[in-house]
């Protein structure tokens, strides 16, 4: 099996800060570094690094191509990525001696992918293979509706949230992640619990509580706890997590045990300074202590 990902790819220009800037603040950083990122991106190295054959679709800049390097040598398929004539993504990441973090982010190519470059990707996969979606490119509900109709399982996660994006991705969807602020939001903007969208799985996520399940199957949620460590970097949890569930169901775990690889990984994800090039391996994760 293998997971294929619809993904942005980003350079992730992480300022490390006293705390987070307000408006109109002027506020020196005390340091600079960058990564890899994209919710795409870190979500396929996660995949990737967690043991599944990950395929990567996206585009990126004519100055992108140490992106795809660094996505080949964290053992990601880049085949499917297209060198476009317009800006690589990237975003601009404040963190605070709290871990906390805040973001801007300019979109770039991640916007701008071509139906045809997706097709063909897709034309190549398998039934029962999984596709994941993220809302930081074009072509998603597209992208959704191909793959249900080849008989792949499509996952989507609802950031950067967007409720009418959500809904229009809902009928296609196996598996939603939402955390626990974009639950609300969407149960705001459609009247529907996460328990209650239609999706046969809906994972949402509770940070320093953990994460909690629902099924089609069950009347009964279910959680995982999260593992107590202190944060120093918050950023590219969510996606890490996402990826190890993926890879897990995608290597035939169950849900359970897909969940609580997944937070293992998260916590030792947010005690790292950076996004998709300190994601832990699976052989990490099996042997942290915590």
């Amino acid at each position: 099996m293998a997971i294929w990902n619809l993904g942005s790819i980003n350079a992730d220009m992480v300022y490390t800060m006293s705390h987070l800037p307000v408006a109109g603040e002027t506020l020196a950083a005390n340091g600079l570094d960058q990564f890899l990122g994209g919710k795409g991106a870190n979500m396929s190295v996660a995949a990737a690094r967690a043991g599944s054959v990950v395929h990567h679709i996206g585009a990126i800049g004519p100055e992108g191509d140490w992106a795809v390097e660094r996505l080949m040598e964290y053992g990601v398929d880049t085949r499917h990525i297209a060198t476009l004539d317009l800006p690589t993504g990237h975003a601009i990441i404040a963190v605070d001696q709290a871990g906390e973090n805040q973001i801007i982010l300019f979109p770039g190519a991640n916007r701008s992918i071509p139906a045809d470059q997706v097709g063909q990707a897709l034309s190549m996969a398998h039934a029962g293979d999984i596709v994941v979606l993220q809302n930081e490119t074009n072509m998603q509900v597209e992208t959704a509706k191909m793959a249900q109709a080849l008989g792949l399982k499509v996952a989507y996660a609802a950031a950067p949230f967007e409720a009418e994006a959500v809904r229009l991705i809902l009928p296609y969807l196996d598996l939603l992640f939402l955390n626990e602020v974009e639950a609300k939001q969407l149960q705001q903007a459609t009247g529907k619990s996460a328990d209650a969208l239609g999706v046969a799985d809906v994972i949402v996520t509770l940070g320093a509580k953990g994460a909690r399940h629902y099924t089609s199957t069950s009347d009964e949620a279910s959680e995982v706890a999260a593992l107590p460590v202190t944060p120093i970097d918050t950023t590219g949890a969510g996606d890490t997590f996402t990826g190890y569930v993926l890879s897990g169901l995608d290597r035939g775990l169950p849900m359970p045990q897909a969940m609580g690889l997944a937070a293992r990984a998260a916590a030792l994800m947010v005690t790292r300074h950076g996004t998709a090039d300190v994601i832990p391996d699976l052989k990490e994760v099996q042997n942290a202590h915590f």
